[in-house]
C-alpha cells in the first residue's frame, strides 16, 4: 500500500520531472554525468578595484561592519582573518572531507549543511561593496582579502560549497549585484570574470537538475545563467550561450511555477520572497544593459506574485505569516533590513513590475537606488482577496489580517498544514504558524506536521501521509470552497477538505475590526479530533472559560456549550536554526461537532 501510495505521488509530481531527477542521480552514481567531469583555473585577486560609480551613492548596508550573519539572527563578532568555510556554528563541527570533489561529500557531514553554506552566500560582499562604493577603503580590501581566500580554500570543484547549484546561483547574482554597485559591470577584472565563469559552469552542468525540482532551485539557477552570461559577455565565448539558456529558463519557469494569481510552487512566504528578488534582480539588470524586453506572460505572472507577497505583509512591522518552508534564504540584502522586513523586496518588485510605490518613503527603498530603478506611483495596497489557484485567503479590514490556507496542490507541499489560520492585528501576530527550524533536526518533521498548524489534527497524525523527509503522499484537496467576500464591516471565506482516512474538515472564517470568529465542522471517520490555537508571546490567563491577555480574549464554544481550552508550551522559527516557547491551546472532541472560536481584540 505504502509503494503504491508512493507511486501515485510521483504521478502526480510528473514524468518529467522525475525522470529529471533520476538521470541526475544516475548520472552521479554511474560517473557518467558532465558536472563529474569540469575543471577551471582558481581565481586569483584582486577581484574589485576601487569604485567608479558615478555620483550620489546610496546609503551603504552597514549590518556586516562588525559581525558575521547567519540566517537573519545569529551573529558572531567579525574576524581579522577570513573565517573557516567548512566550520558550521551550529553543529560547532567542520566538513570531514571538505577536499574532496563536492559528489563525493555528505550534505550531512558537519550537521545540517545550510549551516555551513551561509557565508559563503556572499552576503557580505554585496554589503561590503556598498560601502566601498561609498568610499571605504578599507572594506574593499577585506572583500578582495576574503574573496581571494574563499577561492583558494574552494578550488573548482572541489568541497562542500560547490556541491549545490543554486548556491552557486546565489553567489553569481551577488557577485554581479556588486561590481554593479561598484560601476565596474562592464569592465571586471580579470579575478572576477574567472571567479563567475567557474560558478556559470558549475550552474549550467546540472541546470536540468534543477528545473526537475520544480522549485527556486530551477528560477535561481536561470537568474544565474542570464545574469552571470550577459555579465561575462565578450569576456568568455561561453557566455551569450549561457545567457540565452537562462533567458529561456526564466521564461519557462515563470510560466510553470508561478500561477496566474501569483502563487507560487512551493506554497511558502519566505521562498516567494526568495523567487521575487532572482526575478526582480533579472529585470533590473535587464534594463541596465539595456537587454531585450522579457515576455508579456512573464511581466503579468511576476506582477501577480508581487500583488501575492504584498497582500501578505503587514505594512507596519514589514513581517508576514511564517506560512511553508523557511530555510533562511535572503536574496539581495542592499539594506540592513531585519530578516523578517519584506517591504523591501515588494518596494522594488512593485516599482519594476506594477509601476507602483508599495509602502511611499522609507528605507526600503533603499534597492532602488542601488539598481538604478524609477519609483513607481502610490496606489492603495491590495484589498481582501483569495488567492484559489495557490490555496490562500486574506482577509483584511481595518488593523487586522487574517489568512486561511487550504489545499490548491499542483505542486509537492512541504508542509501538512490545511486550513491554517494566521492572525494578525497593529502588527502583532496573535495566531501564528510554527516555522520550519531545520531540514535535518532530530524533530525537525514536527515543524511541518499539522501539530505544528492552527487547524484540527485528527487522531493524532498529519493531514497526509509521509513518504520521506521531503515528501508527503495522499496530497489533500479542497473542498466546499467560498471565496473572499467582503460585506462592509466584515469579510468572510471558507474551504474544507476530507482526508484519505475519510476525516472532513470545513472552516469558515469571518473576521471584523474588533474580533474573528472561526467555524469548524468536523465529521467523518476519526476517533479524537484536537484543535489548536498558537498564540503570540505574552500572559495568558484563563478566567473560566476564556483565555485572555491585556489586549485580547479567546472563548471556544462545542456544539453552543462554552469549553474551557487547556494551556500549555509548544515551540515556533520564525528564522532557520532558531526555536523559542511560546503558548498555545487545544481543546479535543471524539465525536462529529461544530467548533466554534471567537477572538475578540
Amino acid at each position: 500500500m505504502r509503494r503504491l501510495k508512493r507511486l501515485r505521488t510521483y504521478a502526480r509530481i510528473g514524468p518529467a520531472s522525475i525522470a529529471r531527477v533520476a538521470a541526475y542521480r544516475l548520472g552521479l552514481m554511474t560517473g557518467w554525468h558532465p558536472a563529474l567531469r569540469l575543471s577551471a583555473p582558481v581565481p586569483a585577486r584582486p577581484f574589485f578595484r576601487a569604485s567608479e560609480r558615478r555620483g550620489d551613492v546610496p546609503s551603504p548596508n552597514k549590518a556586516w561592519d562588525d559581525a558575521l550573519h547567519w540566517f537573519g539572527w545569529y551573529q558572531r563578532p567579525l574576524p581579522s582573518d577570513p573565517p573557516d568555510w567548512f566550520g558550521n556554528p551550529f553543529s560547532e563541527t567542520r566538513q570531514p572531507d571538505a577536499s574532496r570533489d563536492w559528489w563525493r561529500i555528505s550534505d550531512f557531514g558537519a550537521g545540517d549543511i545550510k549551516g555551513l553554506w551561509e557565508l559563503s552566500r556572499f552576503n557580505w560582499v554585496l554589503a561590503w561593496s556598498t560601502k566601498a562604493a561609498d568610499g571605504d577603503t578599507a572594506a574593499l580590501k577585506r572583500m578582495n582579502h576574503w574573496l581571494a581566500d574563499w577561492a583558494r580554500e574552494n578550488p573548482p570543484y572541489k568541497g562542500p560549497n560547490w556541491k549545490c547549484g543554486q548556491e552557486a546561483s546565489i553567489r553569481v547574482l551577488h557577485l554581479v549585484a556588486s561590481a554593479w554597485a561598484l560601476g565596474q559591470d562592464r569592465a571586471p577584472e580579470p579575478g572576477l570574470v574567472d571567479l563567475t565563469a567557474a560558478h556559470l559552469q558549475r550552474i549550467a552542468s546540472t541546470i536540468s537538475y534543477a528545473i526537475g525540482q520544480q522549485n527556486n532551485h530551477g528560477t535561481s539557477e536561470a537568474a544565474a545563467l542570464f545574469i552571470g552570461g550577459s555579465f561575462l559577455s565578450g569576456s568568455d565565448p561561453r557566455a551569450e550561450a549561457w545567457a540565452r539558456t537562462g533567458r529561456r529558463r526564466l521564461e519557462e519557469r515563470a510560466a510553470t511555477l508561478i500561477e496566474p494569481d501569483g502563487s507560487f510552487s512551493q506554497y511558502s512566504v519566505t521562498y516567494h520572497r526568495l523567487m521575487l528578488d532572482t526575478f526582480a534582480l533579472s529585470e533590473a539588470w535587464r534594463r541596465h544593459r539595456g537587454l531585450p524586453e522579457f515576455s508579456t506572460r512573464l511581466r503579468n505572472r511576476l506582477a501577480a506574485a508581487t500583488d501575492w507577497l504584498w497582500s501578505l505583509i503587514d505594512s507596519r512591522s514589514g513581517d508576514a505569516p511564517n506560512i511553508g518552508a523557511n530555510d533562511g534564504a535572503h536574496l539581495l540584502q542592499l539594506t540592513g533590513a531585519d530578516y523578517r522586513d519584506f517591504r523591501p523586496s515588494v518596494q522594488l518588485a512593485a516599482a519594476l513590475f506594477r509601476g507602483a510605490d508599495a509602502f511611499g518613503p522609507g528605507p526600503w527603498m533603499t534597492p532602488l537606488r542601488w539598481l538604478e530603478v524609477a519609483d513607481g506611483k502610490c496606489i492603495a495596497s491590495p484589498p481582501s482577496q483569495s488567492f484559489d489557484h495557490g490555496g490562500y485567503h486574506v482577509l483584511r479590514i481595518g488593523s487586522a489580517m487574517a489568512v486561511l490556507r487550504y489545499p490548491r496542490f499542483r505542486f509537492r507541499p512541504s508542509q501538512a498544514d490545511g486550513l491554517h489560520v494566521d492572525l494578525w492585528r497593529d502588527g502583532i501576530n496573535l495566531l501564528r504558524d510554527a516555522g520550519t527550524f531545520s531540514y535535518n533536526a532530530e524533530d525537525a518533521e514536527w515543524f511541518s506536521g499539522t501539530a505544528a498548524h492552527n487547524t484540527i489534527e485528527f487522531d493524532g497524525r498529519d493531514q497526509m501521509i509521509r513518504l520521506g523527509r521531503f515528501l508527503f503522499g495522499d496530497w489533500l484537496s479542497a473542498q466546499s470552497v467560498e471565496a473572499v467576500r467582503d460585506h462592509g464591516d466584515a469579510v468572510t471565506a471558507a474551504a474544507a477538505y476530507t482526508d484519505a482516512k475519510g476525516a472532513r474538515h470545513h472552516r469558515t472564517i469571518t473576521l471584523t475590526a474588533d474580533r474573528m470568529v472561526c467555524r469548524d465542522v468536523i465529521s467523518g471517520n476519526f476517533r479524537e479530533a484536537c484543535l489548536r490555537w498558537r498564540l503570540a508571546p505574552g500572559q495568558w490567563q484563563l478566567e473560566d472559560t476564556i483565555i485572555r491577555t491585556e489586549t485580547c480574549s479567546i472563548s471556544i464554544g462545542v456544539d453552543g456549550v462554552p469549553m474551557p481550552p487547556t494551556i500549555g508550551a509548544t515551540m515556533e522559527s520564525r528564522h532557520y536554526q532558531h526555536r523559542a516557547e511560546i503558548p498555545f491551546i487545544s481543546v479535543k472532541v471524539n465525536r462529529a461537532a461544530t467548533i466554534v472560536t471567537e477572538i475578540t481584540f
